[in-house]
């Protein structure tokens, strides 16, 4: 499940102002510990540890739903990275806007110094509904 967020529903909204679209270049996804709010697309990012946003692929859009064409692969922690149960899509490596709160797995899942933590290709997706 994922919610977009408010900057993302802006931009998209521009589509029926006849105005242009900000497109990322790429978009990363990173992971949070914890999510204050998903429209505002604020959370508890992870950081530390060899802790990076990785870049994410998407495949050609299919009912209102993209997923990505690539496995993503997180750098092996170096550090406990705490437990995982959302992940966010943005516009940037670091910063930047945030696009969509997903929650990363139907069960929580926790990070420790030496795991690796990777999405397999199509598991994570966007619904536009």
């Amino acid at each position: 499940m994922s919610d977009l967020s408010n900057f993302l529903e802006n931009e998209l909204t521009k589509y029926f102002r006849n105005l242009a679209i900000t497109q990322p270049a790429v978009v990363y996804l990173a992971l949070f510990t914890a999510v204050t709010d998903a429209e505002a697309g604020t959370g508890t990012e992870v950081v530390g540890g060899s802790y990076a946003r990785v870049a994410v692929t998407f495949g050609a859009p299919s009912n209102g739903v993209v997923v990505n064409s690539v496995q993503v692969n997180f750098p092996t922690a170096s550090a406990n990275w705490g437990v995982v149960t959302h992940a966010c899509l943005f516009d940037a490596s670091s910063g930047g806007n945030a696009l969509s709160i997903i929650k990363a797995m139907t069960t929580s899942r926790t990070i420790n110094n030496g795991d690796t933590l990777q999405f397999p290709i199509g598991n994570v997706s966007m619904t536009l509904a």
